[in-house]
This record gives C-alpha cells, sequence and structure tokens, in this order.
C-alpha cells in the first residue's frame, strides 16, 4: 500500500545509542504481556534546557517563557502567564479550534509526540488526502475537512505482524481525577478478519508499563472516541499508543484531538470548609467521606494519612482475602495479577491499590455453559447492628453490557439490595460508596455476574470505624444457588415463567406471553424503578431515581418519580452517564419521546445519544444546552433504524453545589417495531412540501440530510419558496463519511418504473451523490451517481428501477462527504410505471444508460482499475482510474480490420426544433482504428462525424447538431484498422436542447459548453460554479449576467475566499482545440474583489504539450461592472485554455465572474472589429451616468484646448488628427510572448 500524499514524517533523535534504544523500546514497549523492563537507555535521561535551564526528558523542547522549575513543567498547571510550561508537552496550551485547553490537535504541530517505532511501520503527522478517498480517513476529527491534520500509521502490511510505536513527552503529577479522551479512525482492509489490528494507550513510569485502554474486538470505520484513566500518578510518567497489526493486514489508523482534562492538582490555598468537609494539607476542602478511602484526592496523601486512617480496614487482597468469604461454586470470586490474567478486552490492566500490573485483585471467573445468570458471592464478617458503617470499594467492569456487581447486606436470611452497578463502565476502577443502616445483626454480601467477554473485579475493600464486628452471634446462613432460574446462559426468564432467547428481550415486540419481555427496556414511568436504565456514571454525579419531595420538583410531570442528577461517588469529574438494556432490531421510523427538566448554567447540559454496539460507534441524536434558567418539554428523538444490539444512552451535567437541576421522565419509544411503518408513508414521489412522504433519514452518521427553504444556496424546486431535502458537508460536528435519504420497504415491483427527481450539486469542493437500489438479499447497487459541482441550478435526474420479482426493495439517495465546500439538494422525486427512456446526461460510472452493443466483438463499460481491456488510464468524468467508461479493443485480435462494433443508444424524444449531442472520446496512440458517429431517425441511418486520429491521449469533445423530426438514436461505431492493441473510448454523453454552439464559445444559458475545473483532487484546485444572477448567500456573486442582463442570466463565477491551504486556484479549462495560427478569444469578466484584499489576479492561458503560457492577466480589483477581454490565440500543437484564478496570500475576500465567450478560429484580433466596452452594474446606473456625461463634457473640452494648442505648435492645426490603434472604452493592453498587460492610456506625447 503505498504512502498517501499529504504525509510527513516528523524527524528527531530518540535518546541513548541506537542499541540501547531499540533495546529499551522492544522492551519497554513490545513486550507481551507488559513486563517490567530496566531503563538501559535513559527513557527519562534529562538533559539541560539552553533556554530556561530547566530539566527536560531527552528529544523534547518545551519554550519556557518564565524559567520554570523543572517540576513545575508539564503538569497540566500554567505556572507562566503564558502558559508556556505546558506547551509540547503531548499537548499545547490549549486548542483554537476545540477552545478545550491541554489539547493536541495536531493542527500546528506533533505536540511533542515521537514515533519510536523499531521498523519501517511508524506514525508520521498527516492529512486527508481527496484522491484517496476510501484508503483512510476523509477528513480530520478537528475540523471535519481534508485541511484537518492528525498522526497516522503509514507503510505496506508486512509478512509478521508489525507494531508501530508513538511516545508522548515526559509529563508528571496527573491528578487522581485526570481524564484522557481522544479519537482513533481505523480503516482499510483487514478489518473483518478474524486478527483484527489492536490499538493500545499505556503508561511508562517507575519501572514498568501499565496498559490504560484497548480498541474493542468489533467496531466499524469511522471515528471513534477512547476514554482512559490513568490514576493518580505522583511521579513522570509516558503515554505510548501502539497499533499492533496482523501479518498482511493492511489497515491504517489516524489519531486526532488528544484532550487531557482535570489532570492538574489542584493549587494550595486556604478555603472554608463547610459541616461535611475537612481541610488537606495543601489547605483546599474534601468532603470527609473522600478522606481515608484509597484514594490521593489531595495530591500531598494527607487524605490517606496512615494516624488519621488507623480505624479504617482496608483489604487490598495483596496478601489474602482478609476477613472476607468467597462462596465455593462456578462461577467464584478469583484472587489475580493482570501479569496472570494476560492482556484480553474487559481484563483489568492493573489493580486499583499500587496501579500495577502485579498488584492483585478479586475477579469473577468464566460462567459455566449451563450457569446462566449464576453469582459469584463474596461475604464479610457478621458486624453489629449499626447506623455508622459505610464501606467503599473500586470495582471494573468491562468487556459486557450485561455484566453486573451488587452490594447488599442480610440479616438472618433476608438480602436487602444496597446498590447494583450494571453494564460497561470502561477500562478503569470506579469508586463506589455505600452506607448500612439496621437494627440487626448483618453481613455485607458482594456478588458479581459477567456477561459475554465481560469482566467483573473488585479491588480496595474500606470499611468504616463503624463497622464493628459481632462476637457472640455471627451469621452463618448464606443465599444458595438453587434459585437461580432454570434459564440458560442464552435465555431470559419470563415473569408467568419460560424462558426465551436473549435477543427476543427489548425487541420492540412481546414474546412473552405477559409481556415482560418488554417491560424492562427503558420506557418507564419510574413510578415502579428505574424501568430498565441503569447508571454506568464513573464520576461525582450519578443518575438515580427520585420522588417528588418539595413543590418545585412536581414541575416537571407533577407528583411521581423521576429520574434525576445526584450525587454520586465515583472519583472521577464526568458527566452522568445512563444507559437502557440492549435494544432491537428497530424499524426505520424509531424513536424515543420524554419529558425533561434542566436548570443550569450554560455549562450544563441533557444529550441523548445512541451507542451501536455493531459497528462500534456513539452517535449524537438530541441535545440541550443550559441558559442560566429553567428549561423543560416534550421531544422526540429519532433513533431510526438498528441492529441488534444498540442502546439509548443519556448523558447529563450540572452543578448540585449551586442547586442546579436535571431530570428526564415519562419516556416511551414509538413505530420502533422492526416492521413498522407510518401510515401515508409509503409514497416514493414527494415534494416535501408537507414532510417527507416514504423517505425517512438514516440515524446512523451524524452527517444528515435535513429540510431545507434555501438558507443562502437557493430555492426549491417546486414553487421557488417551498422546501427541499438538503445535506451540507461542513455542518458544525459532521464526521460521518455519507448521509442516506432512505424508503420504508417497497412491496415487490413486477415491471421496470421510473424515478425522477430534481438534484443540486453545488460549490468550489463538492462530494458525489449516489442513488441506490437496495433489494431483499440481494448486495445494494448504484443505480445513478453524479460527482462534482454541477452549479447552482436545478437538473432533471432519472433512474430506471428493475423487477424485483418477490423481493421487498428500497431505494436510497446518499451524499458522500468526499468534498467540504458546497451542498447537494433533491426535491420533486416522482416514481412511475415503466421505464425512463434514454438518459439525456450519462457518466457511466452506475451503468451503460441503455446503450446497447452488438455484436460478439464488443464495448464494454470499465475502468482503469478493473477492467479487462486497454484503456485511458482516467476517465473524463472523474479523472481518476476507478472513475468508469465504455471502451472498444480494436486490436486485430479483437476487432479485426473492417469489423465493426456498434453502441446504440435508447431513443432520444425531441424536445427542441435543434438539438446538441455532446460526447468525449480516446483514441489509442497507434493505430485505434475509426469512430463513426451516426444518427437514426425512422429507419434512416445517417453519418454525422468521423474520427480516424488524435493528437496526444486526452479525452477529446464531439459535438453533433441533430434537428429531429421524430424520435432519434445515437450509434457509436468503432472499426478495426488491423493494429496491434489500440482502443476507442467514450465518455460523459449529453443530449441538450438548441443547436451546439462552436468550440470554447459560450453564453452558459444553457450548460458549460465543454468547459469544465479539473476533477482531480490531487490538483488542489477548485472549481468554477455555475449559476444565475438571483443573489445566494452562499454563493456571493453579481446580480446579473452579462448576456441577457438580468438576474436570470447565467454565467460562471468563483468565490476567492476559499482560497488558502487547501488550494490556490481555480481552473477553467476549455476543450481540447487544434493548433492555431490566428485565433481569437474575446470574453467578458466581473471582478468585485476590495483593493486592500487584492492579493491575487485572473489569467488566461494556453497549455499543451509545449508547455503552459499566460498570455492575459489582471490583478484583482473591485470594478463594479462588466468588463471585456479580447487575447490573441497561437498554438503550434493542439492545446487547451484555461482561465485560473490564483493567490499568493490570503484570505482574498471577493468574486470574479465570466460570461459570453466567443473563441473565433483563424480570424486574429483585428484592432478595426468592433470591440466591447464596459458596462456599469444595474445599481447605480443613473448616477453614474450623469456624473459620466458631466466628466465626459469637460474632458472633451480640455482635451480640445490642449489638442489645438500642440497642432498648433507643430503646424498642423488644419490637419487631420491622427487616429489611435487603441480600442477607445476597453481595457488597453500589451501583447507579450507570454503574457499580456492591461497598461494605462497613453499620456500626451506619447508614441502610438
Amino acid at each position: 500500500m503505498p504512502l498517501r500524499a499529504q504525509y510527513f514524517p516528523q524527524q528527531g533523535p530518540k535518546p541513548g545509542s541506537p542499541d540501547e534504544c531499540h533495546l529499551q523500546d522492544m522492551c519497554a514497549l513490545g513486550h507481551l504481556p507488559w513486563a517490567p523492563c530496566p531503563d538501559t537507555c535513559g527513557l527519562f535521561s534529562p538533559v539541560v534546557s539552553p533556554i530556561a535551564g530547566t530539566i527536560l526528558p531527552s528529544g523534547s523542547m518545551v519554550v519556557n517563557s518564565c524559567r520554570s522549575a523543572a517540576e513545575q513543567l508539564c503538569n497540566f498547571i500554567c505556572d507562566c502567564s503564558d502558559c508556556s510550561d505546558e506547551n509540547q508537552c503531548g499537548y499545547l496550551r490549549g486548542s483554537a479550534v476545540l477552545g478545550t485547553p491541554f489539547t493536541c490537535d495536531f493542527e500546528e504541530g506533533n505536540c511533542g509526540w515521537q514515533d519510536v517505532s523499531t521498523s519501517a511501520y511508524r506514525w508520521v503527522r498527516g492529512r486527508a488526502s481527496l484522491a484517496t478517498w476510501g484508503t483512510g480517513p476523509h477528513s480530520d476529527h478537528t475540523v471535519g475537512t481534508d485541511l484537518g491534520w492528525f498522526m497516522v500509521t503509514v507503510y505496506p502490511p508486512a509478512k509478521t505482524m508489525a507494531t508501530a510505536w508513538l511516545r508522548s513527552p515526559v509529563m508528571q503529577e496527573a491528578a487522581a481525577t485526570c481524564e484522557i479522551r481522544a479519537w482513533y479512525h481505523l480503516s482499510g482492509s483487514g478489518l473483518n478478519q478474524t486478527e483484527r489490528p489492536l490499538l493500545r494507550l499505556a503508561m511508562a513510569y517507575r519501572d514498568e508499563v501499565v496498559g490504560l485502554w484497548q480498541s474493542p474486538e468489533h467496531g466499524g470505520e469511522g471515528w471513534h472516541q477512547l476514554v482512559a484513566y490513568p490514576g493518580r500518578i505522583a511521579e513522570r510518567f509516558q503515554l505510548i499508543f501502539s497499533l499492533t497489526q496482523p501479518p498482511t493486514c493492511g489497515a491504517e489508523l489516524a489519531l486526532d484531538d488528544i484532550i487531557f482534562r482535570n489532570c492538574g492538582l489542584q493549587e494550595p490555598g486556604q478555603q472554608v470548609c463547610g459541616a461535611e468537609e475537612s481541610r488537606c494539607s495543601r489547605g483546599f476542602c474534601l468532603a470527609q467521606h473522600r478522606f481515608c478511602d484509597g484514594t490521593d484526592d489531595c495530591g500531598d496523601r494527607s487524605d490517606e494519612d496512615a494516624t488519621w486512617c488507623k480505624s479504617f480496614t482496608l483489604c487490598s487482597f495483596e496478601q489474602n482475602l482478609c476477613s472476607w468469604e468467597v462462596e465455593v461454586g462456578q462461577p467464584a470470586w478469583e484472587r489475580n495479577t493482570s501479569l496472570n490474567l494476560g492482556t484480553a478486552y474487559g481484563i483489568p490492566t492493573r489493580d486499583h491499590s499500587n496501579n500495577s500490573r502485579a498488584g492483585f485483585f478479586l475477579h469473577v471467573g468464566s460462567t459455566s455453559a449451563t450457569g446462566a445468570s449464576s453469582l459469584a458471592r463474596l461475604s464479610s464478617p457478621t458486624f453489629q447492628a449499626t447506623n455508622s458503617c459505610s464501606l467503599v470499594l473500586y470495582c471494573h467492569l468491562h468487556g459486557s453490557a450485561t455484566s453486573s456487581l451488587s452490594i447488599s447486606y442480610m440479616t438472618s436470611s433476608t438480602k436487602h439490595l444496597v446498590r447494583e452497578r450494571t453494564g460497561d463502565l470502561g477500562s478503569c476502577w470506579v469508586r463506589e460508596r455505600v452506607d448500612f443502616n439496621t437494627t440487626e445483626s448483618f453481613k455485607v454480601l458482594i456478588e458479581g455476574v459477567t456477561g459475554s467477554m465481560g469482566t467483573v473485579a473488585i479491588d480496595d475493600l474500606i470499611l468504616s470505624p463503624g463497622c464493628v464486628q459481632e462476637q457472640e452471634k455471627p451469621l452463618t446462613t448464606l443465599l444458595n444457588q438453587a434459585g437461580a432460574g432454570p434459564c440458560t446462559a442464552e435465555e431470559v426468564a419470563c415473569d408467568s415463567g419460560g424462558c426465551i432467547a436473549t435477543e427476543l428481550a427489548c425487541d420492540f415486540a412481546e414474546t412473552c406471553a405477559d409481556g415482560s419481555d418488554e417491560k424492562r427496556c427503558g420506557a418507564t414511568t419510574f413510578e415502579a424503578g428505574a424501568g430498565g436504565w441503569h447508571d454506568v456514571s464513573v464520576g461525582q454525579l450519578r443518575w438515580g431515581v427520585q420522588r417528588a419531595t418539595k413543590p418545585a420538583d412536581t414541575i416537571l410531570v407533577g407528583a411521581g418519580a423521576f429520574l434525576a442528577l445526584q450525587a454520586g461517588e465515583g472519583q472521577m469529574v464526568a458527566a452522568a452517564r445512563a444507559r437502557t438494556p440492549l435494544l432491537g432490531p428497530s424499524g426505520p421510523a424509531c424513536a424515543m419521546e420524554m419529558s425533561y427538566h434542566i436548570h443550569s448554567s450554560p455549562k450544563g447540559f441533557l444529550t441523548i445519544s445512541v451507542v451501536d454496539h455493531t459497528i462500534g460507534t456513539t452517535h449524537l441524536a438530541w441535545h440541550m444546552q443550559g441558559h442560566s434558567g429553567t428549561a423543560r418539554g416534550r421531544v422526540h428523538v429519532p433513533l431510526g433504524e438498528r441492529t441488534r444490539p444498540f442502546q439509548v444512552e443519556l448523558l447529563g451535567l450540572v452543578d448540585l453545589q449551586d442547586s442546579e437541576s436535571a431530570a428526564i421522565d415519562n419516556v416511551t419509544f414509538v413505530q420502533c417495531h422492526l416492521d413498522m411503518v407510518p401510515p401515508g408513508a409509503t409514497a416514493l414521489s414527494c415534494n416535501f412540501e408537507r414532510g417527507m412522504c416514504g423517505w425517512y433519514q438514516d440515524q446512523s452518521s451524524d452527517f444528515k440530510w435535513h429540510m431545507g427553504t434555501g438558507q443562502g444556496q437557493g430555492s426549491d424546486h417546486t414553487t421557488g419558496l417551498g422546501y427541499f431535502m438538503a445535506a451540507d458537508p461542513t455542518a458544525p460536528w459532521s464526521r460521518g463519511q455519507r448521509a442516506q435519504l432512505v424508503t420504508y420497504r417497497q412491496e415487490p415491483i413486477a415491471t421496470l418504473h421510473c424515478l425522477s427527481f430534481w438534484y443540486r450539486l453545488a460549490g468550489p469542493q463538492i462530494g458525489t451523490l449516489n442513488l441506490k437500489l437496495q433489494m431483499e438479499g440481494v448486495e445494494e447497487t448504484v443505480v445513478w451517481t453524479r460527482r462534482g459541482t454541477q452549479g447552482s441550478v436545478w437538473h432533471q435526474g432519472w433512474a430506471t428501477l428493475p423487477a424485483t420479482g418477490r423481493r421487498q426493495y428500497r431505494v436510497a439517495f446518499e451524499a458522500l462527504r468526499d468534498g467540504f465546500l458546497g451542498d447537494m439538494a433533491l426535491d420533486d422525486l416522482a416514481l412511475t410505471a415503466g421505464p425512463c427512456g434514454a438518459e439525456l446526461s450519462c457518466s457511466f460510472e452506475a451503468d451503460a444508460c441503455g446503450l446497447v452493443a452488438s455484436g460478439q466483438r464488443t464495448w464494454l463499460r470499465q475502468s482503469n482499475g478493473t477492467g479487462t481491456s486497454a484503456g485511458p488510464q482516467a476517465d473524463h468524468t472523474t479523472g481518476t482510474a476507478t472513475g468508469h467508461y465504455m471502451v472498444v479493443s480494436t486490436g486485430r485480435d479483437s476487432l479485426p480490420a473492417g469489423h465493426a462494433a456498434a453502441l446504440t443508444s435508447q431513443p432520444y424524444q425531441p424536445s427542441a426544433p435543434a438539438q446538441c449531442l455532446a460526447f468525449w472520446y480516446q483514441l489509442s496512440a497507434r493505430t485505434p482504428g475509426f469512430l463513426g458517429v451516426f444518427v437514426e431517425q425512422s429507419g434512416v441511418r445517417r453519418k454525422v462525424m468521423g474520427i480516424s486520429t488524435m493528437e496526444g491521449d486526452a479525452w477529446h469533445r464531439g459535438h453533433v447538431t441533430v434537428w429531429p423530426d421524430g424520435d432519434w438514436q445515437a450509434i457509436f461505431e468503432a472499426v478495426g484498422a488491423g493494429g496491434n492493441h489500440g482502443y476507442i473510448a467514450l465518455d460523459d454523453l449529453h443530449v441538450s436542447d438548441g443547436a451546439c454552439p462552436e468550440p470554447v464559445s459560450c453564453d452558459f444559458e444553457r450548460d458549460m459548453c465543454g468547459w469544465s475545473s479539473p476533477s482531480d483532487p490531487r490538483l488542489h484546485s477548485f472549481a468554477w460554479g455555475w449559476k444565475s444572477g438571483v443573489p445566494l448567500a452562499k454563493y456571493p456573486s453579481p446580480e446579473q449576467d452579462h448576456t441577457l442582463g438580468t438576474r436570470n442570466g447565467h454565467y460562471v463565477h468563483f468565490d476567492t475566499s476559499v482560497l488558502g491551504p487547501g488550494g490556490t486556484t481555480a481552473r477553467l479549462e476549455s476543450q481540447h482545440l487544434p493548433a492555431t495560427a490566428n485565433s481569437c478569444l474575446q470574453f467578458w469578466y466581473h471582478m468585485d474583489i476590495p483593493e486592500h484584499l487584492s492579493c491575487g489576479e485572473l489569467r488566461v492561458m494556453l497549455h499543451s504539450v509545449a508547455g503552459q503560457r499566460t498570455v492575459w492577466t489582471v490583478v484583482g480589483h473591485q470594478s463594479q461592472g462588466w468588463r471585456g477581454g479580447v487575447v490573441p490565440v497561437q498554438s503550434p500543437s493542439e492545446f487547451q485554455i484555461i482561465f485560473e484564478v490564483t493567490t499568493r496570500r490570503w484570505p482574498m475576500e471577493g468574486t470574479v465572474a465570466l460570461d459570453d465567450f466567443l473563441y473565433s478560429a483563424g480570424r486574429g484580433c483585428h484592432s478595426s472589429q468592433e470591440l466591447p466596452v464596459e458596462e456599469n452594474s444595474s445599481g447605480s446606473f443613473v448616477p453614474e451616468v450623469v456624473l459620466g456625461l458631466l466628466l465626459a463634457v469637460i474632458t472633451l473640452a480640455l482635451v480640445a484646448a490642449g489638442g489645438w494648442y500642440w497642432l498648433k505648435r507643430r503646424g498642423l492645426v488644419s490637419g487631420t488628427p491622427a487616429e489611435s490603434n487603441t480600442p477607445q472604452g476597453f481595457d488597453n493592453i500589451t501583447f507579450r510572448d507570454d503574457k499580456v498587460i492591461i497598461s494605462p492610456v497613453p499620456k500626451e506625447g506619447d508614441e502610438n
């Protein structure tokens, strides 16, 4: 796999000698399982910074402007006023794009991250390339376009396993609340193999490397978020990303937006503590229940002081089980270490006590095949009745959405549930705390259930001084396992008895006789409990059911219970998170409705997301931001069509200490059954004026279609004032690759049908619009496609849908984000019986458009990348090897001399007195044969064009005018010439009304007349647009054209504000023209560029095999009117005319427009010919005419007086005034060999 464009390796020396460093890299980073290694090459060997005189890690550089001490560098605290001590630390002081501190978005460099790979497989800083769409990230995550940067792995797959390593600079002093977030994008081959590429994040500190996070075993393409918690680190450390590829795997991984949150220690300072708080040695306050809890919250361990905590009972399992007792059975709690358990997904990577792979903890062993929901039980000694006993423990639930941990207390034989955690909490240890208040002796019971592929573990059980062991009458009775239930591990029990398959629970269809399989699936009023919602928070906020206790609480939904944000027991500073059970599958119309309430500052929020476990994504579905007040209401949240399993996730953040609150209630799921179709939602014909008819929005991507009314990009097609569907690739936070507008399942059709529609593809860099057919049980196919700008005008498209037999089918419009500047739109869809007829425009990207080949030696549709016949290197439509065209091999073995192969179109219907058939063709260099073009009407076949030779290997444009008197067909006939390996190719057929204009000449009223912008994204140039004078805020341009002088006239235009890092030019190219000794090009241009931003120019260039030369140029200016240009054209060989807007710096705000091209072949530019004059824009016509007349009178008087005086002195008063060869009222131009310069008006005394 070759290196992709725009990848730039970062160079930097490794610390230590090469041999020692390689040994250290292999040992500390590459050994699996992670094993302690000696620091042989000085992983932390210091050097002295010449800038600040501080100690820095080898290979790192921090520009420390305030000369901070070494212990203050890269510690997540800004000690310098400009925060320069927190730069190049694996993060910068902040991201200007994201607005987050301590972030590395890779836009300004690699933030100190260094590739330390020991093979050719390595990390580099790069960015996406539209030229390699599909082989890597289509955009970065920060800005969402191909201009953003990220770190990416490069180089081809090896025959053996290979790992690429990326290491941060040295950081230090991470707080217990530290959270690391990053986004990664995995793509390429090998993603569906048994052995998948594995991304890991590890931390090197002290004398070992411990894992923090690793990628899940399942996950699709696209950007995914990783979250890791390193815990309290009181010394220096480094982070290490590694990607390991199995043999022959061609995957590629990109890494972006690494964010460090809440990692700095709280700054010292004396605070006034509350009644339930105590002071740390550093002066700030901490809740009393967070003292002696096994976590260094103060940052100096003063909250974990041995003297203070000696009355607490801690069991870290380092030596044994202490006084806790494991119930024998399967499964059972087992004491173990990360070193012994290995690195499988879900396994704890370290213990909590020591943050070490060698530390011990308890985990639930493997579940027996028949043990269904069996519990692993751990019980405490018997404690005396108390109201002051509390238990703190750290739990690890990871790898399964169905794993659970419960904490209960047992009196005699009665069990009382105190706390339950269910679901995947991530790869971290989560603090949990419970209080026991009982009037009887009791035991604490901790029960764990592992889901498939998941792990449940606990560590650091800490009992408060109020937990006093009973000495006389210890409880000995434990609940037995007999009541575990009759269902297997793959089943769930119905309340009415019996078992059903797990996948039938929460599938929006009642399977149990009493419907109990759908009762605890998230739809609830919370009166009887959480209704299936479970809290998966890891921080100091959590979701819990509570009842209205004061009048303010009833404002939400009245008296009763609801799910609200509450104070949590976790150690992180994170939003509270709750999830439903595993749901699905769901139908296209599926939605969740709920009541909500939020009283919060703008920092608070409520969100609903969908966690799709099939493709490993989490997509935002609804968001409500706090706004320094109270917001409440009922919301309809589309969930869409989903495969099983997925979960709905509720996320919330408020400041409870500031009396803020948030809650939800009355949750329902509507129209979620897989086969549910809303009434009246079957019609494919739709103008979108009253809804979406039989179409719905695909919710699986954050790039979506939306109902539009213009918003600056143009009106609808139906009435000019109504609605249409629009997709904008630049919409905020759109990162998905595609947006799909899909029909509901349609009943089978026995005959051909035609789907017609109107579409718009506009903008200087817009992507692809596809129409797909999805038949049941058959791979989806593209039946129509367009790519690149088609102008800000509506075009009609057609696609014939085949008979589907007995299969149901669906149709989808797909917008691809393979371009980032522009918009797409759809309107007026209509489905009618019968085929569509001949397509008026065909690019051959989807199919052959109904063209029929005759004979055995025939035409083939192919691309250069997949074709079997010789043909062009790239097609004309896309300019790439993946684009399609029609080709016939004319070699003697394929098409002997004199033999013909015909390609016949479907009948075209006459829609105007004259019609223009245009097409692009390419003939091989040697003995290509002969291409004849015929038009057949009423059985009479007439030859209209013949081609036998072609200069160069470029695509050429052919066109013929047809005067139809009925239906007519186009026939392209290739005749062999007996050569060895010849070919003839066709692409981009187009039929339009009106006679064909002469080559290059164009008024742009009907179409672009063969003018086009280069489609090859590797050229980094933008496309010119085509529009009328109707003002569009998104595409500024003149309010009238030159041809008609009205808003309804058309022209080509370009907005120069898009020029910049993504491209510095916009090119408009003509078709290839034959050599000429003396031709002339006339055109009109309009420039509206403020003078202080006039850093670019408009050029006319001639391009041929001899090279490219500029023949006319004008610097950007603000003319406020159409001006004419005349250019002599001379070329000894075949050539193209190119208009180019270019700039050397940006921003360059303004617009350039072109209109009314007239190319006179063989007739040069003569001074005597009538030349165009400048016209003013209509808005200032009257006052400028009056002022112009006044100035003209004064000027004429002065010229007359001066001229009379000059002539009199030379004795020519009676003679005839000299005639000037300079055209009046037009740009005065002086021709040079390679350039035309606009020169000033000749002054008095100058020679002509």
